[in-house]
């Protein structure tokens, strides 16, 4: 089976048996490819599959504690170099210029303390020493504008948390072409965002790989679990599997004819529906009425005491007035025991924010929230703080990002057993201890895992910790808020399951926060769909 440059295009990249260890625990083994000037290829596998370490092990990006042997040739500018060959220095002298990456998860990888602009004019100083700021700035200004970005002169202040997701998405993908890189490795770059979303960025990096033809070309490895994402994208697909690079072929020859079987089982890995009927009488456990959020907008409001009082009786007070800025509106919506309510829509449409408002957790934001909510019969915004501290135990969230949701300081059984300790006090050490492994058996993690720490496991096996720490309490409403986007197909397909066997099982109520409308038609009894911020459809699945 051939993993060669298979374009008329020079070779850009020769990768020749690489293989990656942790002590005696290989991660990638004797993995063999060419990427060519100019060529899309797509790396697609389930999580632990060796992927990102292979992406990260081109840019030199390796941690201390790997073994990695091998070799991986760049030809660029007449000059061939082995990466893994290259001193410090000189793998500082090619990122950015030479070869540039797209991290998975864009609020993790840009810096909140600095602006966009500053972090994009950061990475064109670096290699452009004798530009002067200002023209660092039109350069950062015109990239945020290529990469579709509104208003860039205004966003290039912003901070990244004042971006939406496709935004900050789109504002790394400006960083790291702000050199004009010859290799784009993007690292999951769609995961969070909606469809549409999704194909807008692949579209984005398909015109400025056009672009980079006038200064030499650019070749993009997109490493992925989407497969829908992977056929309009990639001109050759590559699988791996436990470390291994099982085939690489042009892409519709993958899709229509596998050679592997793991490859047909990933071809063939749609969530399957999978959906009780409700019973007529089932109780509503959770209903909203015209509940709004509204956000402090930027830069209002932030005159001190002293200086308010100063220019009260100057009339000014216009300066102080904290203006906000309205991202749900009037949303009505019930939940009944033992259904699942789906709520869709795209980026920044207010789903995640009507699912934090309605769990009554955006006290620390700055929000306004307005509307009636009721849990379980109970007005929930007007419970007092014990009260409503008892009944959290009955309304649980699993988070989108498995990675950030799990303390890294704390062990599996701590991060399971946590709401026991708060709910149960009176539960002795070794009955915690009990309850969390059976919890963890239910989700389909071993006892070994009660002492082990997050980091020590793959992406399908964290969100089984996160589904854990929230089962173990026994909720009747579980929000779940995208579990299953930074899933490779094969372990969301698991996940899924695992998540409708617990609602069979135990009768709970899920709101599904979702963009995968396949996950939507896999588990969802009604659908609301939801744009800015307002419900414009509803119906039964």
């Amino acid at each position: 089976m051939s993993h060669l440059n298979q374009t008329q295009e020079p070779t850009l990249i020769n990768v020749e048996n690489l293989t990656i260890k942790f002590g005696r625990k290989t991660v990638v083994q004797d993995l063999s490819i060419q990427i060519a000037q100019g060529e899309r290829i797509a790396i697609v596998g389930e999580s632990g599959s060796g992927k990102t370490l292979t992406g990260l092990s081109l840019i030199g990006l390796m941690p201390d504690s790997a073994e990695v042997s091998g070799k991986i040739e760049m030809t660029c500018d007449g000059r061939t170099q082995d990466i893994l060959q290259m001193t410090p220095s000189q793998l500082q002298a090619i990122r950015g210029k030479d070869i540039a990456m797209i991290f998975q998860e864009p609020m993790t990888a840009l810096n909140p303390l600095y602006t966009v602009g500053n972090q994009i004019m950061e990475a064109v100083q670096c290699h452009h020493p004798l530009l002067s700021s200002q023209s660092c700035k039109e350069r950062a200004i015109a990239l945020l504008e290529r990469t579709g970005i509104p208003s860039p002169e205004q966003r290039f202040s912003f901070y990244p948390h004042q971006l939406s997701g496709g935004q900050r998405q789109r504002a790394m993908i400006a960083m790291a072409l702000a050199c004009q890189p010859k290799l784009l490795i993007a690292d999951e770059p769609t995961t969070a965002l909606d469809p549409s979303l999704r194909l807008q960025i692949l579209d984005l990096l398909k015109e400025l790989q056009e672009d980079a033809k006038s200064h030499g070309g650019m070749a993009v490895i997109l490493i992925t679990h989407d497969l829908n994402m992977v056929r309009h994208f990639a001109d050759r697909v590559g699988v791996m599997h436990q470390g291994k690079l099982l085939e690489c072929r042009p892409t519709e020859s993958v899709f229509q004819d596998p050679e592997h079987p793991y490859t047909e089982s990933l071809v063939h890995s749609e969530p399957v529906r999978n959906v009780l009927p409700l019973v007529p009488i089932a109780p509503v456990l959770l209903k909203a009425e015209g509940v709004s959020v509204a956000y402090p907008r930027a830069g209002s409001g932030l005159l001190s005491n002293g200086i308010k009082n100063f220019l009260r009786g100057f009339h000014f007070s216009d300066l102080w007035k904290r203006e906000y800025d309205e991202v749900v509106k009037q949303v009505d919506l019930d939940l009944r025991q033992g259904e699942t309510l789906g709520l869709i829509g795209e980026s920044g449409s207010g789903k995640s924010t009507l699912a934090m408002a309605l769990l009554d957790l955006l006290g620390q934001t700055g929000a306004k929230t307005s509307g009636r909510v009721e849990v379980l019969g109970n007005s929930w915004f007007d419970l007092p703080k014990k009260e409503k501290s008892q009944l959290r135990a009955s309304f649980q969230v699993i988070f989108q990002d498995p990675f950030g949701s799990l303390s890294p300081r704390m062990t599996v059984g701590q991060i399971v057993g946590e709401g026991l300790k708060l709910h149960h006090p009176d539960l002795s050490a070794d009955g915690v201890k009990a309850k969390v492994i059976e919890v963890l058996k239910e989700v389909g993690l071993d006892r070994t895992a009660f002492n082990r720490y997050p980091h020590e496991f793959s992406g399908g096996q964290r969100q089984r910790i996160a589904i854990a720490r929230a089962m173990i309490l026994k909720p009747q409403i579980l929000v779940l808020d995208e579990p299953t986007s930074a899933l490779d197909v094969t372990i969301q397909k698991q996940i899924l399951s695992l998540l409708s066997e617990l609602q069979h099982k135990y009768n709970m109520a899920y709101l599904l926060i979702t963009h995968d409308l396949s996950v939507v038609r896999a588990m969802s009894h009604r659908v609301i769909t939801l744009k800015k911020g307002r419900k414009i459809k509803h119906e039964d699945l």
